[in-house]
């Protein structure tokens, strides 16, 4: 079944902007969001190519880390020895080896030495230490950011819904909590009524609740892995409620996907123990902007405010 008959508007605001390039089609395959590829043969970039498009618990990451900083040595690691080097059981490390599709580790390490044979030249970007590639990979994400941001169509009408929405409920849960109270603090300088929806449990509907009866007609919605179900769940409700749902997530097939009306993607790095997300921290300013333009008294509240903390000396510069 294709994209189109599951999420039909998620699906005609992707495909005005042509983001569909590279998903459409992909097949079964594909990765489920731009992860970062690195280029060249060497050890490292062979194991960052294994391990992406997994999702990775902050153990396993530890132990994915410990063998692309031993890269030439991986192939020829016991799961004892990998273990030890990444301060893990070995236990652990067997759970790594099924959560990437293998049997177990024996069966990892013999994929290993098929396809990263001792004795390997070390490539170009093997040059790189891990905390480097994290950088490098999301510089990668950002430059597919500004590829996405072609076509302005859906950011420009995702800011038009958010600005005419009084209140404007931001929702953010767990990872993405601060991107919403980020977004929350910055709106509420231009926005007259910005409600932050940072707690889960059964409030969360409760809250959704009373900004529809005070009059809310959007939600902004941030969403990172890994995804917490009572976000689907509070999405799903705000729909049924009659509020037009527009998402910042990790993927365009993210699990909020068929709970949002807009949705704009931007990949999080995956290279760190912890998610890092750069994209989508810039897609909220960036949304920020298109809000503002939509609201007609933005610049006056801001000039208002610059005032207000002049005379209160807020600021030290």
């Amino acid at each position: 079944m294709g994209l189109a008959p599951l999420f039909p508007r998620l699906y005609m605001d992707m495909q005005a902007a042509g983001w569909l390039n590279g998903f459409v089609g992909a097949g079964p395959g594909a990765t489920d969001h731009w992860r970062v590829r690195m280029s060249g043969s060497g050890p490292a970039a062979r194991l960052q190519r294994l391990f992406e498009g997994h999702r990775l618990t902050p153990t396993q990451r530890r132990i994915a880390h410990s063998m692309v900083r031993r890269a030439g040595d991986a192939p020829f690691l016991s799961s004892v020895e990998l273990a030890e080097l990444a301060g893990v059981s070995q236990p652990s490390v067997t759970r790594f080896a099924v959560a990437l599709g293998f049997d177990g580790y024996p069966a990892l390490r013999r994929h290993l030495r098929e396809v990263a044979p001792a004795g390997t030249a070390v490539g170009t970007e093997d040059a790189y230490n891990e905390y480097q590639q994290a950088v490098r990979a999301e510089i990668e994400n950002l430059q597919h950011l500004t590829e996405l941001l072609a076509d302005p169509g859906p950011v420009e009408r995702a800011g038009r819904l958010l600005a005419g929405s009084r209140p404007l409920p931001v929702l953010g849960l767990r990872a993405a909590s601060s991107q919403a109270r980020g977004f929350g603090y910055f709106a509420a300088k231009v926005h007259p009524d910005v409600r932050v929806l940072d707690e889960g449990g059964s409030a969360l509907l409760d809250r959704i609740d009373a900004v529809r009866r005070a009059g809310a007609t959007a939600l902004m919605c941030f969403a990172l892995p890994r995804h917490p179900r009572e976000v689907l769940d509070g999405l799903a409700y705000a729909q049924e409620q009659g509020l037009t749902v527009v998402t910042v997530a990790d993927s365009a097939f993210a699990p909020v996907a068929k709970h949002s009306d807009v949705l704009i993607p931007g990949a999080v790095g995956t290279g760190l123990a912890f998610d890092t997300a750069c994209a989508p921290m810039l897609l909220g300013r960036v949304l920020l902007e298109a809000m503002c333009d939509a609201l007609p008294d933005a610049q006056a509240r801001l000039e208002e405010f610059d005032a207000r903390a002049a005379a209160r000396g807020l600021f030290v510069e």
